[in-house]
C-alpha cells in the first residue's frame, strides 16, 4: 500500500475534503429549504416517509429504518406528534409498548412534500443509467465506511465547534502503565 504524501503536498486529499464539504453544505442548505418551505427538517421528512412505508410501527423500528438513534428519533417523534402529523397508540400485540402511525394531517403533508433530494440532483440522477446510479450509491457507501460513518446516527443537525478527540482504546491486557485487570 502506498503511504500518504506528507502535508502540505496532498492536493488530492484537499480536493476530497473540499468535495465532501460542498456536499455537506448542499445537504444543509436543502434541509433549510425544506424547513422554510414545508416546515420540516430532512430527518422529519424521512421519518414521515418511512412511517408511511412501514405503516403502524414501534419507534425503535422506525429509528432503525431512517438510521437514527433512539434518542434522536424520540425528539423527532415528539415534534411531529405536537404538530399532529403522527400519533402514538398502544401496541396491538404488546400492551407495554406503543406504536406510531401517520395522522390524516401527516398523510396530507407528506403527499405535498418534496423529495429528500434536491430537485436538480434528483432529475440528473434519474437521467443516469441504472448501473451509474448503483455505482454512485456504492461509492457513497464506501466513503461512509472508510470514514467509519456507516453506523453513525444520521443526526438532523450539523454541529459546528470543537470536535472532542476520540477516547483512547483500552489495552486488551494489563501493561505496566495500567492497573491490573479486575478479577471476574
Amino acid at each position: 500500500m502506498k503511504s500518504p504524501e506528507p502535508w502540505p503536498t496532498a492536493p488530492r486529499e484537499r480536493a476530497i475534503v473540499e468535495s465532501l464539504r460542498r456536499i455537506i453544505r448542499a445537504v444543509d442548505l436543502h434541509s433549510r429549504h425544506l424547513k422554510a418551505t414545508h416546515g420540516l427538517t430532512a430527518p422529519q421528512l424521512a421519518t414521515l416517509q418511512a412511517l408511511h412505508e412501514l405503516g403502524r410501527t414501534p419507534i425503535g423500528a422506525l429509528a432503525r429504518a431512517v438510521h437514527l438513534s433512539a434518542g434522536t428519533m424520540t425528539g423527532i417523534v415528539r415534534k411531529l406528534e405536537q404538530r399532529d402529523l403522527l400519533a402514538r397508540t398502544p401496541s396491538r400485540t404488546d400492551r407495554r409498548s406503543t406504536e406510531l402511525s401517520l395522522t390524516p394531517t401527516g398523510e396530507a403533508l407528506l403527499a405535498a412534500a418534496p423529495s429528500l433530494l434536491q430537485d436538480r440532483f434528483r432529475d440528473q440522477l434519474a437521467n443516469l443509467e441504472d448501473w451509474e446510479q448503483q455505482m454512485l450509491l456504492a461509492s457513497l457507501q464506501r466513503i461512509a465506511g472508510m470514514m467509519n460513518a456507516s453506523e453513525l446516527d444520521a443526526s438532523p443537525h450539523l454541529v459546528v465547534g470543537e470536535v472532542a478527540p476520540e477516547p483512547a482504546a483500552a489495552p486488551p491486557f494489563p501493561t505496566p502503565l495500567t492497573e491490573p485487570a479486575p478479577e471476574e
